[in-house]
């Protein structure tokens, strides 16, 4: 496979219970990685990840250090192959697995830090007060003014997610997220209300990233070896001073993924995205941003295999 490489990494909704088992099962570095975050921690991760129950697995400080260390432990295997990227990028959580990738973060600061970002997101908002939900066929420019509209009379709500083209998710407090709804389902869109603990990446989520602020002050972040291309900017960060500002601006800002996609394909020339983690939502909205671009997966054993063999064949110039 010709051309540059980027590895992508997901974030939140993700996961499911008994991810990255069969992996540790058959590779000692992947069950490496488990050990060291329970270490890390000082509780069983691992058996939250592989047994759940899945209520607890869906708890935000549950799920954001089990998606990174699942992730992790599939990158780790892939380093053995000496398969290495041009730039990474993780869709919110998942930059923090992009930092780890490209040797920002060390993974046990990463899995610790994540765990705190989680209890900050869920302490930030009284349950109930906040919402998210997803819009589909509605242009960004319109979807952005009807936000502003309502804002102005039922209080925040924002673009949170621009996932795709035409596929946009917005938070905030939860009567201005339904008032955008309604308005939106007037002008033809499709809007879906999502099963969340908070109104994720909005400005309610300010708390938070004040906390999270003060924990990335204590963490040791080296310069990235490779871009990371930031959510807040969908621009390549690489410096400890632009990856903490990028880490506490995230989590109350929108998670520009169509953008940082598409600043990887044009400015960095990136060709062939491996998604390495649970799930594969990555993958499939890199068909809706960039048709010609060409998207592997990295999720279980079976296509670790494949995504390897072709990635072989074709040797990535990196």
């Amino acid at each position: 496979m010709t051309g540059k490489l980027a590895f992508l990494f997901p974030g939140q909704g993700a996961q499911v219970v008994g991810m990255g088992k069969e992996m540790a099962e058959q590779y000692p570095a992947a069950a490496e990685v488990f050990k060291r975050a329970d270490e890390a921690l000082g509780f069983s991760l691992s058996e939250i990840i592989w047994n759940g129950p899945e209520d607890q697995l869906r708890l935000t400080y549950y799920t954001q250090p089990a998606i990174l260390t699942t992730s992790i432990a599939f990158l780790e295997v892939l380093k053995a192959e000496g398969i290495a990227p041009a730039a990474t990028a993780g869709h919110s959580l998942g930059e923090y697995s992009a930092l780890v990738a490209a040797g920002a973060m060390k993974f046990e600061d990463a899995v610790r830090v994540v765990h705190a970002r989680g209890k900050f997101m869920d302490e930030a908002v009284p349950a109930g007060l906040g919402a998210m939900s997803a819009v589909m066929g509605v242009d960004r420019e319109q979807l952005a003014a009807i936000c502003r509209e309502v804002s102005v009379t039922h209080g925040p709500v924002e673009l949170a997610n621009v996932n795709s083209p035409g596929q946009v998710v917005i938070s905030g407090k939860a009567e201005a997220v339904e008032e955008a709804g309604r308005v939106l389902k007037e002008n033809k869109g499709k809007v879906t209300p999502l099963v969340v603990s908070g109104p994720f990446h909005s400005s309610l989520m300010q708390p938070a990233a004040d906390k999270l602020a003060a924990v990335l002050q204590n963490i040791e972040i080296e310069d990235a070896a490779v871009p990371v291309i930031a959510n807040v900017t969908a621009a390549p960060v690489q410096t400890a001073a632009e990856i903490r500002n990028a880490l506490t601006r995230q989590v109350s800002s929108s998670v520009l993924w169509e953008d940082s996609v598409l600043a990887m394909r044009n400015e960095l020339g990136i060709e062939t995205f491996v998604e390495i983690g649970p799930g594969k939502v990555l993958t499939g909205l890199l068909k809706r941003i960039d048709k010609t671009a060409k998207g592997l997966l990295i999720n279980s054993p079976d296509t670790y295999a494949a995504t390897v063999a072709a990635l072989k064949g074709e040797p990535a110039e990196c």
